[in-house]
């Protein structure tokens, strides 16, 4: 009997199948979902368009695949939008199951649960999840759920391609002031969804994107370091055209890059380990367990 988990995030949409015995198969299309809710607090017509048509196909996949329970959850663009109970409403035509909104720690927890509890169980690390809205730092005992993401801070002050260094400065500094409540003091970070995986693919400077390559590759600060700089300086074609990143992407990876950038500076570690498993596997661990 197979599972299937939907993650609603502010820029890309997500589908994990599995059994209790095998993971069937993961879909990610990257649609944007989040644009402009930070400014509005409306997800926008033609992007609620662009997810429904991947949700669609969604629903076909787990279909076709004989998933037997279903659940969907939403994430910051959702918890900001006025609009969101709209979306939910042809959402569930869509997917054959209502989205639940879920908050920020629950969406770190699930995160923690799904990287530690496969393979870091004899660790003490934090989990830093980097979506399009928002970013989580959980360990054992706490989650700290801060509004900034890549998204969010692309449309607030990196407007720009290529971004000057005044606009990569200030950047630095809003992560910077926003990350001073989380008080973590870890020996190991483990970075986990599109942000993190997507950092690891281009420092390795893969021809593509292999999943295989990415799970547990360690990046290094001064990694992230250079490849700020680097994508600073890129007009938006030229980072689309960066072999191991999904062109989707593109517009915001120098932003998520700069949050993943401070998470180490403000953890005061000079590494992360990087995990394909993540808040969709904590979600199917659930859905398992009552099969």
């Amino acid at each position: 009997m197979n599972v299937g988990v939907v993650d609603i995030g502010t820029n890309s949409m997500r589908l994990l199948i599995t059994s209790p015995e095998s993971e069937i198969g993961r879909w990610v299309e990257v649609t944007g979902l989040g644009v402009g809710v930070d400014r509005i607090r409306r997800l926008d017509p033609n992007a609620m368009e662009r997810t429904l048509e991947v949700f669609a196909d969604f629903g076909e996949l787990m279909t076709d695949n004989d998933v037997v329970r279903r659940r969907a959850i939403a994430t910051s663009a959702s918890r900001d939008a006025e609009n969101r109970e709209e979306f939910f409403d042809r959402a569930q035509v869509a997917l054959g199951i209502r989205p639940v909104l879920i908050s920020g720690e629950e969406e770190g927890r699930y995160a923690f649960n799904g990287a530690v509890g496969v393979e870091f169980g004899t660790c003490d690390p934090t989990v830093s999840d980097i979506g399009g809205g928002s970013t989580e730092f959980v360990d054992r005992s706490r989650t700290f759920s801060v509004d900034i993401g890549s998204v969010r801070l692309t449309e607030q002050v990196l407007p720009d391609r290529p971004a000057s260094n005044d606009q990569v400065r200030t950047a630095r500094s809003v992560v910077a002031d926003l990350f001073q409540d989380v008080d973590l003091e870890p020996d190991l970070v483990i970075g986990v969804a599109g942000t993190w995986t997507s950092l690891a693919a281009m420092a390795q400077d893969l021809e593509r994107y292999e999943p295989r390559r990415v799970h547990g590759y360690v990046i290094r600060l001064r990694r992230l370091e250079a490849m700020i700089e680097s994508l600073a300086g890129l007009t938006m074609t030229q980072t689309e055209a960066i072999p191991s990143l999904d062109p989707k992407r593109a517009p915001v990876i120098l932003a998520g890059a700069i949050v993943a950038e401070t998470v180490l500076n403000h953890l005061g570690l000079d590494e992360a380990k990087v995990s394909e498993r993540d808040t969709l596997d904590g979600v199917a661990s659930e859905l398992l367990a009552l099969l």
